[in-house]
């Protein structure tokens, strides 16, 4: 950005043909991280006021975003136990060397001073203590979700020393990554992302609750219909959906592209049938197939949109609240430029109120 100051005209316009360094900049998005991620909601009402948001059909999926932190440098708490027993015996090692060094060495120079400890011994202790850190989390965290305060975390579960909010989870086509699970909830008419949330969790299922109420928060109204793919396919979701209002169209399972579509439906809908299969039997109607092709036409070019046209591929700051907040940056410049693409944006600028504006980000 600093160097883009220097050489594109729009940069040397938007900076007054000023060329702040590269630390100011970063100095500047860290100190007004949360304002800056509250612009995310202002974009998003400017979008929905020149008609850019329609709410008619809806798309929800999740992608996951790299971490900034390495996958290597995360830690079973199986390895946990194992390596803690490794390090104490290496630490009684070295004191115990250090010891008979100090002994020598007083026998030949006296009471010299000398009491700093060997670099060895100071790594060695630091690695032990993040290691005792990071399984007392662990633990807590399987007591949190269990409700079982006797409740002892799998052997299998990881927590990373570089950003430990963030999970190894599988992405395509990257196989596994250490990251976080990014959500969007994208309308149809200008793909603007209309909610979003970022959560831990390698499954998108307990995500839907949220992300759909957070639409009729941010936008004043709730969609009038909502497709997913089968990671959001719960008994749960469907009957929040429901009770919404909502018209869902939900996949409840995942079928292979080659697979034969099973016949419609025909006769009056059994009332026995669970959500799930009532949703399934919904899908194989024509109307059914007709509404959830269209998720994909969504939803998905968003994330593409941000990755590939954006280059955003990795976080660049750690922590969930951070991350969060970056995220949610990512979406207000995503929304940004569907208005500004749009040629309606004319329409807002000439009425924005320039110092109440800055006020409400926090900068006046």
């Amino acid at each position: 950005m600093e160097q883009a100051t220097y050489d594109r005209v729009a940069f040397r316009v938007l900076t007054a043909d000023q060329h702040p360094d590269h630390d100011t900049i970063s100095e500047f998005r860290r100190r007004h991280l949360t304002a800056l991620s509250g612009l995310f909601v202002q974009i998003l009402q400017l979008c929905r006021k020149v008609g850019l948001v329609k709410l008619g059909h809806v798309s929800l999926d999740g992608t996951k975003v790299k971490a900034n932190a390495s996958k290597h440098k995360a830690m079973s708490y199986g390895r946990m136990a194992k390596k803690l027993d490794e390090l104490e015996e290496e630490v009684k090692r070295i004191f115990a060397e250090a010891e008979a060094v100090d002994v020598a060495e007083d026998e030949l120079h006296g009471d010299a001073r000398g009491d700093e400890l060997p670099k060895a011994l100071r790594t060695r202790e630091g690695r032990l203590r993040a290691i005792r850190e990071a399984r007392a989390a662990l633990e807590a965290e399987a007591k949190e979700q269990s409700g079982d305060p006797d409740a002892v975390p799998e052997p299998k579960a990881q927590r990373n020393f570089t950003d430990p909010d963030s999970r190894i989870m599988p992405s395509k086509p990257d196989g596994w990554v250490q990251g976080y699970n990014a959500q969007a909830v994208v309308d149809e008419a200008h793909q603007v992302i209309v909610a979003t949330e970022l959560t831990a969790d390698a499954t998108d299922t307990g995500s839907l609750p949220d992300l759909v109420d957070q639409v009729k928060t941010n936008t004043g109204r709730q969609p009038k219909r909502v497709l997913a793919d089968a990671g959001y396919g719960s008994d749960k979701n469907l009957e929040h959906l429901e009770g919404k209002h909502i018209d869902a169209y939900i996949a409840v399972r995942r079928d292979k592209h080659s697979s034969t579509p099973l016949a419609a439906p025909r006769g009056r809908i059994p009332k026995d049938l669970s959500p799930r299969k009532r949703m399934e039997r919904k899908l194989r109607t024509k109307a059914g197939r007709d509404h959830y092709r269209r998720r994909k036409f969504i939803v998905e070019p968003v994330f593409g949109q941000i990755k590939e046209a954006m280059g955003f591929r990795r976080f660049s700051l750690r922590g969930k609240e951070k991350v969060t907040a970056e995220w949610h940056l990512v979406c207000a410049v995503h929304d940004l430029g569907k208005l500004f693409r749009s040629g309606r944006a004319g329409r807002v600028i000439e009425g924005w109120d320039q110092p109440k504006g800055a006020k409400a980000l926090g900068w006046a």
